[in-house]
């Protein structure tokens, strides 16, 4: 998710959360905030994020779906496979086994 780096308000959340388990999501890459922390590290998500903050994202609509992304240096294509832990990002075009 690209929010443009900003810490202003929180992108994801618990319930945001839970909704990508539901779709069998693995993790979430967030260029922003997250909020409830204690929860969304209790879950069997990968949630990596810029940093956090207690505001509820902004309820503006629908973001985007199935666009190219780039931040952190990185082109995140619709299709590609990202490996993400601690230590950085890496995308690929095919899944690496």
């Amino acid at each position: 998710m690209d929010g443009g780096g900003s810490l202003r308000r929180a992108l994801v959340g618990d319930q945001l959360a839970a909704i990508a388990l539901a779709n069998k999501w693995q993790g979430i890459v967030v260029h922003g905030a997250v909020r409830d922390a204690e929860a969304l590290a209790t879950l069997p998500l990968g949630v990596l994020a810029l940093g956090l903050c207690p505001m509820r994202p902004a309820n503006d609509g629908a973001g985007y779906q199935g666009i190219t992304v780039q931040f952190a240096g990185i082109s995140f294509e619709p299709g590609h496979y990202l490996y993400a832990d601690q230590n950085g990002i890496v995308v690929a075009p095919r899944a690496l086994s």
